[in-house]
């Protein structure tokens, strides 16, 4: 049985919460990140070796050691399951769980 809400319009809803991001596919754009009201991921550094260097501001290059940016989830109980992280994402490198899968996939 799946958990479901309804809109104002009486529209059937089921949240897909955030579960992963494949960090070999992300290309660190920030457009998740954006439009993300409740603040569950953030861009983070990598270095070449693949080591994360930290949350990336944009303007610290970790001492030159800043390879490239991808997003990560470090609050995942904030999500709220509205998908508009993967609306945006041009890389398609997110999955997404229903609200009664979550209890399977945690367990």
């Amino acid at each position: 049985m799946t958990s479901s809400s309804v809109t104002r319009d009486g529209s059937l809803w089921i949240p897909e919460y955030l579960n992963s991001i494949n960090p070999a596919m992300c290309i660190g754009c920030g457009r998740c990140f954006k439009v993300c009201s409740r603040e569950v991921m953030h861009p983070y550094g990598i270095d070449e070796a693949g080591e994360m260097l930290g949350i990336c501001d944009g303007e610290d290059d970790f001492n030159g050691e800043l390879s490239r940016v991808i997003m990560v989830i470090d609050y995942p109980g904030r999500c709220i399951g509205c998908g508009a992280c993967a609306r945006v994402c041009p890389k398609n490198c997110q999955t997404h769980i229903a609200v009664d899968d979550r209890a399977v996939h945690e367990s």
